[in-house]
């Protein structure tokens, strides 16, 4: 992943975080930017598991199994 795309992971991640959807990075509450970072210095990209509540409305993303810890 180059700065472009940690830049729009990013922002991706902060539009839902003031949406009101909680953020988790390994199981504990992150913030866009600690997460962004994190997956920047992989070689993969990474697809966060989605959690709806029971109407449907997406209330968690949570990125586990991220392996580079810079």
């Amino acid at each position: 992943m180059n700065n472009k795309e940690k830049q729009i992971l990013e922002e991706r991640l902060e539009n839902a975080f003031q949406n009101g959807v909680a953020l988790f990075l390994e199981g504990t509450p992150a913030l866009p930017s600690e997460i962004a970072g994190k997956c920047v210095g992989e070689d993969t990209v990474y697809m966060a598991d989605y959690v709806l509540d029971d109407k449907g409305i997406l209330r968690e993303l949570r990125y586990d199994r991220v392996s580079c810890w810079k």
